[in-house]
């Protein structure tokens, strides 16, 4: 393809004004400068184009060449991807520490891919089979955990006229060759490129019916994400939005986990490149990195870049999920990203909205957040890429723009709370401000998968946590001691649940994942005690008779004392209960 060369006029922090002609188009990839700098253009006049550079434009000067690549920006989708670590640009690190050490130099235009390493490929095709777009060609093993599988791009079929044998190739050697119906040959090889704020196609979007099952309590119970589906998990420093989402990478029932570290403090990515690389997961017993991504975008690197990573991100996440893979993106967090649209667009002299926010932050964000789903690929599988994307909002204010705006898009609210957080209850999504839309969708699959009764124990403990919210508004008037035996038992329970179901250690090897069907025993055996003693109390006898008995204090540690293999434990809970219940009631016949 013919490059076309402009000449840089002018220069405001990432944003480079080009002219010289009017080949550029919206959305094209630009080479900047002597060293030729990643752009890509974002606005274009009749003789002058805007470039957005994703790298630092110091020592740039009016004069310097530009040149136009005539294709919008790309990255290179392929085996390999999985255990590394990329830039925003997709650009990988460990690569470019080889080249220029611990800081990222300027101009480093790398491939994605290792372009040497072979890969154990397996074709699939013949020469005079007919290929349509999304079938498989070939396959290689990425990684022990997933088998990558090479598809027919979107936009390209026609008749295999040549296959290589089964063997070791790279990345750049072809292996099929597909003749379309015009005589034009197009070579298909491990790796296809893809333009980023392009969504992949799909053959149909299905209704999302099962949830993403996180084996955390608060969140698979009350608050549940579809397979498919978006979350928003806003909060203030320190309130634990990163530890949530390191939950939800290990345990999370996804196939793949790619996770963006988006304008966040570097001394956090870097923790997070450190647990990720040692931890095992936990359903195989393999290295997590055996089936992650991490795209690593710190605050002190180009705002632009920071622009394009979310999209670098998505795109990793619906490659995998064409394959019939279903994928967790975690963006942590989207506010740093909306910082960055709001830097560039200051500087693009365009009129602001809300709080600087460009008027345009909320159709970002759609298009960010709409690109989750639950899908029937080209090639007839179903595959998934659910989004949960951490919000920032400054102090804590929930009704700043990128909050409010995100809450359209999403259909689970996890808001995390200050106060829960300095009083160490973790994870500390506040109950009464969270929400999910997914819950009454995914009853059916509770019914079948778990049992009837997991629904309408949700229900239960929801309404005693409400009940115990409207009762605090007397105990702060007037203290607890004035209220009758009844509602002192709702507050009672309510604390239990807060303490021994809610409230979840991410660092206790029992704790730290809980599967359904526990879950399901834990809400019985408190709610089976909840009415117990509720019948105690309805004949006018003191709650405290049966708090005496320790079982509310002893129902509260079950949670570090029952192992997920040996859930018969919860017999003796069972029969704790009936003990404390029977002690009461004879000592009051």
């Amino acid at each position: 393809m013919k490059q076309a060369q402009y000449t840089i006029h002018g220069i405001n922090g990432p944003v480079v004004k080009v002219v010289g002609g009017k080949g550029l188009a919206m959305m094209d990839m630009v080479s900047v400068g002597d060293e030729g700098l990643i752009g890509e253009v974002v606005g274009v006049d009749l003789d002058a184009a805007t470039v957005q550079v994703y790298e630092d434009t110091a020592g740039l000067k009016p004069g310097q060449p530009a040149v136009g690549q005539g294709a919008p920006m790309a990255i290179t989708l392929g085996p390999g991807m999985l255990t590394n670590i990329f830039d925003g640009i997709a650009r990988p690190l460990k690569v470019i520490e080889e080249k220029s050490g611990p800081f990222i130099a300027r101009g480093l235009n790398l491939p994605s891919l290792d372009q040497e390493k072979k890969w154990d490929t397996t074709l699939h095709v013949k020469v005079g089979d007919t290929l349509a777009p999304g079938q498989m060609y070939a396959s290689c093993p990425e990684t022990p955990l997933i088998l990558h599988r090479c598809l027919v791009p979107a936009g390209l079929s026609g008749k295999v006229t040549r296959v290589v044998p089964d063997g070791a190739y790279n990345v750049t050697e072809t292996l099929v060759e597909l003749t379309d119906d015009h005589g034009g040959v197009h070579p298909l090889r491990l790796a296809q490129e893809w333009p980023i704020r392009t969504p992949r196609p799909m053959a149909d979007r299905l209704p999302i019916d099962r949830p993403l099952v996180t084996g955390q309590r608060i969140i698979d119970t009350l608050f549940p994400i579809g397979k498919g589906g978006a979350a928003a998990i806003p909060g203030p420093f320190g309130a634990g939005k990163t530890m949530t989402q390191h939950q939800l990478a290990k345990w999370s029932d996804a196939d793949i986990i790619v996770y963006l570290g988006c304008g966040e403090r570097g001394n956090e990515m870097t923790q997070a490149l450190e647990e990720f690389s040692e931890l095992l997961d936990p359903k195989s017993q393999q290295p997590l990195m055996n089936r992650t991504i991490l795209i690593a975008n710190t605050s002190n690197m180009p705002v632009a870049a920071r622009e394009a990573s979310v999209y670098t991100g998505m795109t990793i996440a619906e490659y995998y999920r064409d394959m019939g893979y279903h994928v967790a993106l975690m963006a942590d967090s989207t506010s740093r990203w909306a910082e960055a649209l709001r830097e560039i667009s200051g500087r693009l002299e365009e009129m602001p909205a809300e709080e600087g926010f460009p008027a345009y932050l909320a159709s970002r964000l759609a298009e960010f957040y709409e690109r989750a789903g639950y899908v029937k690929t080209l090639e007839g599988k179903e595959g998934s890429v659910t989004v949960i994307g951490a919000v920032s909002p400054q102090g804590g204010d929930f009704s700043e723009p990128v909050t409010q705006n995100t809450k359209r898009y999403v259909r689970t609210f996890w808001g995390l709370d200050r106060a829960l957080a300095y009083a160490r209850h973790f994870p500390s999504i506040n109950w009464l401000t969270s929400y999910s839309e997914y819950a009454d969708d995914l009853k059916p699959w509770y019914d079948e998968h778990v049992g009837p009764e997991f629904v309408s124990s949700r229900h239960q403990i929801a309404h005693l946590l409400q009940k115990e919210s409207e009762l605090m508004e007397i105990v702060k008037l007037i203290g607890a001691d004035i209220l009758p035996e009844d509602q002192k038992l709702v507050m009672e329970t309510a604390r239990l649940i807060r303490v021994g179901f809610l409230q979840q250690n991410a660092y206790h090897a029992i704790d730290t994942y809980v599967p359904l069907d526990k879950q399901l025993r834990m809400m019985e055996l408190i709610l089976k005690l909840y009415h117990g003693a509720r019948d105690i109390v309805s004949r006018a006898i003191p709650l405290s008779q049966l708090k005496a008995t320790g079982i509310f204090e002893s129902l509260a540690k079950m949670k570090y004392e029952v192992p997920n293999d040996h859930q018969e434990k919860f017999d003796e809970y069972d029969k704790a209960i009936d003990e404390a219940l029977r002690q009461v009631n004879e000592a009051n016949r």
